[in-house]
């Protein structure tokens, strides 16, 4: 199994800058692509940014520009860098990895969710 935890989300203003961290542990053999989801009030789940294990990185239209995603491979984390945020950007967010851990194959992983509010 592989237990994803996260961390950094918090109320911010609207222009300012949040960053989010997430670890994954337990027992992992390889982690594949890694990312962030989000889930605002009376919405339904979206993809906010993947990475890929080679670096390659994906993004909604609505963060382009604004929000970057980044990873260490030797530390299983992922990170997401938002900056000038909008009170659109108010969701709870997921942390989200593809992995193969030993003895379970290959699955999906969610974290627990972090609550990012943009208001002023």
């Amino acid at each position: 199994q592989v237990q994803l935890v996260e961390s950094g989300g918090g109320l911010v203003q609207p222009g300012g800058s949040l960053r989010l961290s997430c670890a994954a542990s337990g027992s992992i053999s390889s982690i594949y692509g890694m990312g962030w989801y989000r889930q605002a009030p009376g919405k339904q789940r979206e993809l906010v940014a993947t990475i890929s294990s080679g670096g390659a990185t994906n993004y909604v239209d609505s963060v382009k520009g604004r929000f970057t995603i980044s990873r260490d491979n030797a530390k299983n984390t992922v990170s997401l860098q938002m900056n000038s945020l909008k009170p659109g950007d108010t969701a709870v967010y997921y942390c989200y990895c593809n992995a193969k851990s030993w003895g379970t194959g290959r699955n999906d992983y969610w974290g627990q969710g972090t609550q990012v509010t943009v208001s002023s």
